[in-house]
């Protein structure tokens, strides 16, 4: 009996591992080819990031299953978030929320930290005037911070789509 357990204990243990990230990391070469293609996304002002969690202001993290992206490009955001919070002063039926696509009012960037690259702008969607907070880190990495004045303020956690290519049509 021992010796069927072993081999099969192994096995568990190691697709536990490679599960988390421990046996497949990246390589160094890798790693900066990543960094280099998240820096050449962001000073384009071309990228899309592609979110995997939201944190509401009230409750648990949730992982998100269904496909959910911000993408600026050429000037404008094309935000496609779900949303969970309170609302202050909404349209009957809720409107646009988070999905929507307008142009970016005002583009600011800080790179007064080191190990990531800060990014904050502002639109106006007709229902709502929303600030989006990007933190980017070199591994692709984001955080987003989402704050309007008519909703409560809700967090997202996601990685940049370094193939990314804004010629392409979605889908593709």
């Amino acid at each position: 009996m021992k010796q069927k357990f072993f081999p099969c204990a192994l096995a568990a243990a190691a697709l536990l591992l490679s599960g988390c990230g421990i046996l497949g990391k990246a390589s160094p070469e890798e790693e900066a080819r990543t960094a280099a293609l998240v820096e050449q996304r962001l000073d384009a002002r071309s990228f899309r990031v592609d979110i995997e969690s939201m944190s509401p202001m009230r409750g648990p993290r949730r992982m998100l299953t269904t496909p959910y992206s911000v993408t600026v490009h050429e000037g404008k955001v094309d935000s496609h978030l779900p949303y969970m919070g309170e609302a202050y002063n909404v349209p009957y039926g809720g409107g646009k929320v988070l999905t929507f696509k307008d142009d970016i009012e005002q583009y600011i960037e800080d790179y007064s930290r080191p190990d990531r690259r800060i990014i904050n702008f502002t639109t106006d969607n007709d229902e709502d005037y929303i600030l989006y907070h990007f933190e980017i880190f070199p591994n692709g990495k984001a955080t987003l911070r989402v704050s309007s004045h008519n909703r409560q303020a809700i967090d997202y956690m996601g990685t940049v789509d370094v193939d990314f290519d804004p010629a392409k049509p979605e889908g593709e």
